[in-house]
């Protein structure tokens, strides 16, 4: 039943979208939300059927052992909001929000896209199946995002490296 399979990750991503911060956000900038920013992508990984776990215990199993997200300096044990880390690659990124089910990341200056990307990686779960979901946006485009191959270019990478990450989640899931 290939339709099956699609409806609880279609059904996680609108949960991923719909939930609402554990924390206070700004509500008029873009760090609240896409809506009225320069998007950049939406990705969906499924996380595999993790019936007695939690999103918020997903997101706290990475964020209290950061080691397991792709970063290569700073952070590499338990995060929290204002964290300074580099990823792989060298480029620098902070973080700005911890909520119960999500956190969020935003590029420094020196960062290979520029300053101003925000990556909110959301946890979700319908039905035991555990979902991923990976959304990025920025103020305004910079030279890389508003030029058509860098910004395909950067979408590819990303798809990739999230999706290791989600690979990663799916196995140490089970531990969280």
């Amino acid at each position: 039943m290939p339709g099956f399979a699609a409806v609880p990750v279609a059904l996680a991503l609108c949960a991923g979208l719909l939930t609402g911060p554990a924390v206070a956000e700004p509500r008029n900038d873009c760090r609240a939300g896409p809506s009225g920013c320069y998007g950049l992508y939406t990705y969906g990984y499924s996380l595999g059927l993790h019936p007695s776990t939690s999103p918020h215990a997903v997101r706290a199993q990475l964020t209290d052992h950061f080691w397991l997200f792709p970063v290569s300096g700073g952070c590499a044990g338990r995060i929290r909001a204002g964290a300074r880390c580099e990823l792989l690659g060298g480029n620098p990124v902070e973080v700005e929000y911890i909520g119960n089910d999500f956190f969020q990341i935003n590029t420094l200056p020196g960062h290979q896209l520029g300053r101003g990307m925000h990556i909110r990686f959301a946890f979700s779960r319908t039905l035991g199946f555990h979902t991923l979901t990976v959304r990025a946006w920025q103020d305004r485009p910079t030279d890389c995002t508003g030029e058509a191959f860098c910004n395909t270019v950067n979408r590819v990478f990303a798809w990739g490296t999230w999706r290791v990450l989600a690979q990663t989640l799916r196995f140490s899931a089970y531990a969280a």
